[in-house]
């Protein structure tokens, strides 16, 4: 159960910043999903829905992405159909049901940096950066892994377009559960892989893709680029799977996408 002393609806990001930090207790709202999920006693909820940050935006070289545009937006969005092989749409394609992806915002999940996101995974393997409102512009990957605890406000994300392939995979014990696992793959010049759901938060596998990049990755070098994988990355256990199980689940999806996205060589 939640309980909400104050809400609050500020016109601009800057109010709404101001609100933020006026207060320890104060909360950005977002859609409220996962927040409903647990208990917290919030002092002033503040929603972001007048602030204008609920469109998907296209220029010449990048893809904007506001904060409070839900996962349902990404799925029908037809900015996002034609790049990255509909790589964002994909990956939040199952996430429960439909009901809950029209609630759950981009910046709420991408901000709390949640372990279980499909999203964030997907995003960790494109050229995306974090538009915080005080803190400015910072690579995804960078602020996933940022320990801050300073209070700030997502604006968006921004997506250079670059027109590498690319692919999403997800294991589910039932198709509107949270993934047991999920990873993302995608290739320009270099190859680039992110693994989620571990169950901890998102990675990208350096070393796996340090090896690839420099051997390529075909039918007969696959199996020991599998086995780099499986020793960079560190899987553990939750009542959805083994550690054990993820590390083989790992290897039979790291496989289908990278079919999917034609980078394996002949």
């Amino acid at each position: 159960m939640i309980t909400i002393k104050n809400y609050v609806v500020p016109q601009t990001v800057e109010e709404a910043y101001g609100y933020l930090t006026s207060n320890k207790a104060s909360t950005i709202f977002g859609g409220g999903a996962f927040i409903r999920m647990g208990s917290k006693n919030i002092s002033t909820a503040i929603d972001l829905s007048k602030c204008g940050l609920n469109n998907i935006t296209e220029s010449d070289d990048s893809i904007e992405i506001g904060a409070m545009v839900t996962f349902g937006d990404l799925e029908s969005s037809t900015i996002l159909k034609n790049h990255f092989n509909n790589l964002l749409a994909i990956s939040v394609k199952d996430i429960v049901g439909i009901q809950m992806r029209n609630i759950v915002t981009v910046g709420g999940t991408v901000y709390s940096r949640y372990g279980f996101s499909d999203f964030i995974t997907a995003l960790m393997v494109l050229d995306a950066k974090v538009k915080l409102h005080k803190g400015g512009l910072v690579p995804i990957e960078l602020f996933i892994t940022d320990g801050s605890k300073e209070k700030d406000i997502l604006e968006y994300i921004t997506i250079k377009k670059d027109n590498r392939r690319a692919s999403f995979k997800s294991m589910r014990n039932s198709k509107g559960d949270y993934a047991i696992l999920n990873i993302a793959v995608s290739k320009k010049e270099n190859m680039c892989i992110a693994v989620g759901a571990r169950p901890g938060r998102a990675i990208l596998a350096k070393k796996t893709m340090e090896y690839i990049n420099e051997n390529g990755i075909n039918l007969d070098n696959l199996e020991e680029a599998l086995d780099v994988l499986t020793e960079e990355v560190k899987f553990g256990s939750n009542s959805r799977g083994s550690s054990q199980y993820r590390e083989k689940i790992c290897r039979t999806l790291i496989k289908r996408a990278l079919k999917e996205a034609d980078c394996l060589e002949a």
